[in-house]
């Protein structure tokens, strides 16, 4: 019997299983999942806790729920990788392997900020975490006036437009709570703009400018000052504030590095296109655990999903990986309380004005600020249980197309 390990029962994890358990057959080969984590977090969740709009319980059910029959499911502690003898060890025993897929996610550290700890779910706070959201919730509603600033610490991070959706959704929020007026929003950002890609930058910076969100480009956080609740940059540059939500570095899983297989960030060196490791035979990896230069986002998961599925089993029956990821990534971005944008990108083409899926016809406006894309925002909960997660195929193709998208490109 050939044993496949998958490290990680997360959306990537989970989403491999179900493919190779369709693929594998299973008298000759044995797949097991090892998660240390008995819930299965809806990531996208957290953003709409701190607001009111989920609860915590409506973002986590049981991962044995998500586990495809025929897979197995170790809850346990990953404490050691050996790719050379490709021998995985847990606090309760050793896995040995023919395939690995790494699926182990990211973290998020403040206490790699110095100072961000010593008022740590005080005055600050983030939203990436279950615990975070739930602390931040009652927080935002009873803040009535002050400086609110939303720091993204450094890149890489989850899901890059979330910064974005939660300012979006908080200058809606405090307007309906008629203390919009005494409030200050701004983004500080080491990025040059709202968003790394030129047009996006534009229209979405253009939407905070609109709101009235103050964005400070270019400022690379060293520490925070509780005392004077100041951010405090690597020049010395200080911005006060009231409530700071932070988005803290983000790192791998520590193991990763432990075992030799993670860089300094605690990912794994990936190849951008067939995603494998670059270091280590017969391993791929997924998701947020890689160091692949795209969104740490589900839709990335799902996406790379197809294409690790494809070279996995083509190698398995002897074959080169030949299926190549182009870095694709979707996300519906949270405008207000009401409405959404939508944007799709990959390695090579920024994300574009448009209709998607259906060139011409949508219902989803890329770039656009409609109703139809909060509902289809609202519907991915559902799409994410019962369609991703489990394998099915998703209303759109694993590789980007330009069909129905506008390059606006052409027209400066």
């Amino acid at each position: 019997m050939k044993k496949l390990l998958i490290l990680g029962s997360g959306c990537g994890g989970t989403m491999i299983a179900a493919k190779m358990r369709k693929l594998l057959a299973e008298k000759e080969w044995d797949i097991t999942i090892i998660d240390r984590d008995p819930m299965h977090h809806y990531q996208p969740g957290w953003l709409f806790v701190p607001f009111g709009i989920y609860t915590p319980g409506d973002c986590v059910k049981p991962k044995a729920e998500f586990i495809p029959k025929g897979v197995n499911f170790v809850l346990d502690t990953i404490t050691n990788i050996d790719p050379k003898n490709k021998v995985v060890t847990t606090k309760e025993g050793k896995y040995d392997y023919d395939w690995i897929v790494i699926g182990t996610g990211c973290r998020v550290v403040p206490e790699e900020v110095e100072g961000m700890m010593d008022d740590w779910r005080g005055d600050i706070h983030d939203f990436y975490t279950p615990d975070g959201a739930a602390a931040l919730m009652p927080k935002m509603h009873e803040f009535t006036k002050g400086k609110l600033i939303l720091n993204i610490a450094e890149t890489p991070y989850k899901c890059p437009v979330a910064p974005l959706e939660f300012l979006y959704m908080a200058d809606d929020f405090f307007k309906k709570r008629g203390v919009r007026d005494n409030i200050e929003i701004e983004l500080v950002t080491p990025l040059t703009g709202a968003f790394t890609k030129s047009v996006a930058n534009r229209i979405l910076g253009g939407l905070c400018k609109e709101k009235g969100i103050n964005i400070v480009p270019n400022f690379v956080l060293d520490s925070v000052d509780t005392k004077n609740k100041a951010l405090v940059d690597v020049m010395g540059e200080e911005i006060n504030y009231d409530l700071l939500v932070s988005i803290p570095p983000n790192f791998g899983q520590q193991v990763l590095e432990d075992s030799g297989i993670g860089d300094a960030m605690c990912f794994v060196p990936t190849d951008n296109h067939t995603l494998k490791a670059e270091e280590h035979e017969n391993m791929y990896v997924i998701g947020d655990a890689t160091n692949v230069p795209t969104s740490k986002a589900g839709s990335v998961a799902h996406f790379e999903c197809d294409i690790i599925s494809e070279n996995l089993f083509a190698e398995i029956n002897g074959n080169a990986p030949h299926h190549m990821f182009d870095g694709h990534s979707n996300c519906f971005i949270v405008t207000s309380l009401e409405k959404a944008s939508l944007i799709d990108f990959n390695y090579e083409t920024e994300p574009l004005p448009g209709k998607f899926p259906l060139p011409g016809v949508g219902p989803f406006d890329l770039l656009g600020d409609t109703r139809m894309n909060y509902y289809g925002k609202q519907m991915f909960r559902w799409v994410y249980y019962n369609l991703m997660l489990k394998g099915h195929e998703l209303p759109f193709e694993p590789n980007m197309y330009m069909a129905g998208k506008i390059d606006v490109r052409k027209n400066k």
